[in-house]
């Protein structure tokens, strides 16, 4: 019984199973530890880790299906995968259940559904599929930026609405698939270009329209879920597109402004969830406190969630924070080695897309946690207590896997072209 359980064969990379397995694990510990404020409000101990735990199962049973399917349908999923997340992003901004003032999610059998999550997907497997097609001798097709433009444009819109740094995030993502997918440098000099001035455009307005008395969501309040989104409580256009200027606009001035404020003058109530984050990594003294023995997951009600990297170097120190950083750039070169091996461009571009996807939204969360960037609502993929999140990104994670064992690899041709030659001689 043992000699056979050793000798079947785990289908996919090792390397990225074993990642996958050490985020997993982060994932239940961290949760747990961090999930003090749900317990309180549940009134059961083990319920919040259990739910999660349970979620986390969901998406390794997606992730061995999605895993075990050939790469190659993967094409045949994409038109569907935009048309149903195009429509769940209209209906999420006129009947989404709103989370923190941004109606992001939709109720889907017990489950908080975020379209946005599988928007991202559809798009990066559109954007490979286009790239791969029109790939030339000197690169892609100068057509195949504008027809990228022309399906990513409304999604990002769509998206930005509500969730403005997911939308920056996937454009992030995009913009450096195209560079690998070798779009003339070109048209990418001048889109750089057109996103500076699009951005100072739109950051003027948010300074413009916002309210600077405006209460920041980042505070440390209980969150707020209403059947309707806040935008349904403003008129005019302007408003519907800028409703949530006025968190926009205080995180920004939380962010540029570098006055020195003395302990006693702290603001604990209205700054509460950088003020805690900071407490949280300052009193971590490098080594830790130790797995469960966190103080600021008391103060912190998005600990499970968007600060949970600072539960993580309160507790596991700076050595467990640099650990989780490298299991993220371990998936990315990984990856990276992966799509290089294959013959085909749509696979290769296709876990690209992903890797970049899930790492540059790790980073970002990573960042917010220490203070280098504004705060946001990015959740830690694969580590931060989620729903449509966790699942999906267990997808993703499952088609990397999938590419690594079905695609057509280099060093595989190269062996059939040096069989051939041998016999043809004999």
């Amino acid at each position: 019984m043992i000699d056979r359980l050793l000798k079947i064969k785990i289908k996919g990379d090792g390397i990225i199973w074993m990642v996958f397995f050490f985020l997993c694990i982060i994932s239940i510990v961290e949760v747990y530890s961090s999930s003090s404020t749900l317990t309180f409000k549940s009134g059961s101990y083990y319920g919040p880790v259990l739910r999660h735990t349970g979620l986390l199962l969901v998406g390794v049973l997606f992730m061995i299906i999605t895993m075990n399917i050939k790469c190659k349908y993967f094409k045949i999923v994409t038109p569907f995968a935009l048309l149903i997340s195009f429509v769940m992003l209209v209906v999420v901004l006129s009947m989404g259940q709103s989370t923190n003032g941004a109606a992001r999610w939709i109720g889907l059998f017990g489950i908080q559904f975020q379209p946005s999550e599988l928007a991202k997907g559809a798009l990066i497997l559109a954007e490979a599929q286009i790239l791969s097609a029109m790939q030339t001798e000197n690169g892609a097709d100068r057509r195949a930026f504008k027809y990228i433009c022309i399906l990513s444009i409304p999604f990002v819109m769509l998206i930005a609405v509500e969730n403005l740094s997911t939308a920056m995030l996937l454009c992030i993502t995009i913009f450096i698939l195209m560079f690998i997918g070798r779009v003339p440098k070109s048209q990418l000099n001048r889109t750089i270009g057109v996103v500076v001035l699009a951005a100072a455009f739109g950051i003027g307005m948010i300074m413009l329209v916002g309210n600077d008395e405006a209460k920041d969501t980042t505070k440390n309040e209980k969150m707020v879920l209403t059947e309707n989104p806040p935008a349904a409580e403003k008129t005019g256009f302007v408003s519907k597109i800028f409703h949530r200027a006025d968190t926009w606009k205080a995180r920004i001035d939380k962010f540029m402004n570098n006055k020195e404020v003395a302990p006693n003058d702290y603001d604990l109530d209205k700054d509460a969830q950088v003020a805690h984050a900071n407490i949280a990594i300052a009193s971590s003294n490098i080594v830790g406190k130790g797995p469960g023995n966190s103080v600021e997951r008391d103060f912190l009600s998005q600990a499970f969630s968007d600060f949970i990297y600072a539960i993580i170097i309160e507790e596991m120190g700076i050595w467990g924070a640099a650990f989780v950083c490298l299991l993220y750039i371990i998936l990315l070169f990984r990856t990276a080695t992966i799509a290089n091996r294959c013959v085909n461009a749509f696979p290769a571009l296709l876990i690209m897309g992903i890797s970049l996807m899930l790492t540059t939204q790790a980073f970002f969360n990573m960042m917010v946690a220490v203070g280098l960037a504004p705060v946001t609502g990015q959740p830690l993929p694969l580590i931060s207590r989620g729903g449509t999140s966790t699942i999906m990104n267990c997808i993703y994670i499952g088609i990397i896997l999938s590419v690594s064992y079905w695609a057509k690899k280099k060093d595989e041709v190269d062996r059939k072209t040096e069989v051939k030659p041998a016999l043809a001689t004999a």
